[in-house]
């Protein structure tokens, strides 16, 4: 297939995550008023979507507490730059197994499985533009734990979002996500088009070189949105990538700690980065109106 450069980009800030990230920058945000600050200063850089998780203030531990997502939103909405909101409705599908010999019961530290409307609580309260779906089940880097999406749940969460009016983002982690993805789209769950995360290089899911790459990108339809994004150093090279290849691209805290080798980076500046490279490739970058147009979203208010 031959490439097909996106010319209009849009930039997905993904500020913190869930992942074990709050000791090793002092620039990971931990309570609401930090992740709103760092998401608002991201999006005055140029990012239009700005994707968030909570976590306790703390310990910086990842959380569902529906008082933080409040917060978060409530704060980001009221800033004076304007923002697409991208909640993420990934927690509550984590499993601990115990050791290989003895995988029962569950490990009770890291287990974290709540029933879908558990899950979609805060989505439902704060009624965010765009929410996360991750749509598969994956061994997920450590060695007992694995993130849970089964089938069933995958159903149930996405005829939430979609009668909710809240626009699903397709986290896919390897090639099956997608193709369950188009199941999703076939039974009228969610609706086309679709938006579409290419989740490349987390261990175990696809491999984040080239082939598989656009063995991904291939499997997208053709009249779907989508982004990308890689882990670590590779952060910024797949912001080039994905544009060349006719995405648009997310960075953040989330997924990389790092500007430059031993350099810490905020979201801001790791935005600023990503501005940079699509400017030089000779591409726009699109802001939240022109996001809310492309993506059929409607900005809204808590209930």
């Amino acid at each position: 297939m031959p490439l097909a450069m996106n010319r209009d980009v849009f930039i997905t800030a993904a500020v913190t995550g869930s992942g074990a990230t709050q000791d090793k920058s002092a620039h990971v945000p931990r309570s609401p008023q930090e992740i709103a600050d760092s998401a608002i200063d991201a999006a005055r850089a140029g990012a239009a979507i700005v994707h968030c998780h909570v976590r306790d203030p703390e310990t910086g531990a990842p959380s569902r507490d529906l008082r933080y997502y409040r917060d978060v939103t409530e704060r980001i909405r009221a800033a004076d730059v304007d923002v697409v909101l991208n909640l993420t409705a990934g927690m509550g599908g984590d499993i601990v197994f115990g050791p290989s010999e003895r995988p029962l019961p569950l490990n009770p530290a890291g287990t974290d499985m709540a029933g879908a409307s558990e899950r979609m609580a805060h989505i439902a309260d704060c009624l965010p533009e765009i929410c996360t779906l991750d749509c598969g089940t994956m061994n997920f880097a450590e060695a007992d734990y694995v993130m849970t999406n089964t089938p069933g749940m995958l159903r149930a969460m996405g005829q939430m979002m979609t009668d909710l009016g809240v626009k699903p983002e397709i986290e896919a982690f390897d090639t099956g996500h997608l193709w369950f993805a188009k199941q999703l789209v076939a039974e009228g769950i969610l609706t086309s088009p679709a938006l579409v995360q290419l989740c490349m290089g987390v261990p175990w899911g696809a491999p984040n070189d080239l082939n598989t790459f656009m063995a991904m990108v291939n499997n997208v339809p053709d009249d779907w949105n989508w982004s990308a994004f890689s882990l670590g150093r590779d952060q910024m090279p797949f912001v080039a990538a994905s544009v060349l290849a006719g995405g648009n691209v997310r960075v953040g805290l989330e997924d990389n700690l790092f500007l430059k080798k031993g350099v810490l980076a905020t979201n801001a500046q790791l935005v600023e980065r990503a501005v940079g490279i699509i400017d030089a490739m000779g591409a726009n970058i699109i802001g939240p109106d022109a996001v809310r147009k492309k993506l059929g979203l409607t900005k809204r208010e808590p209930k």
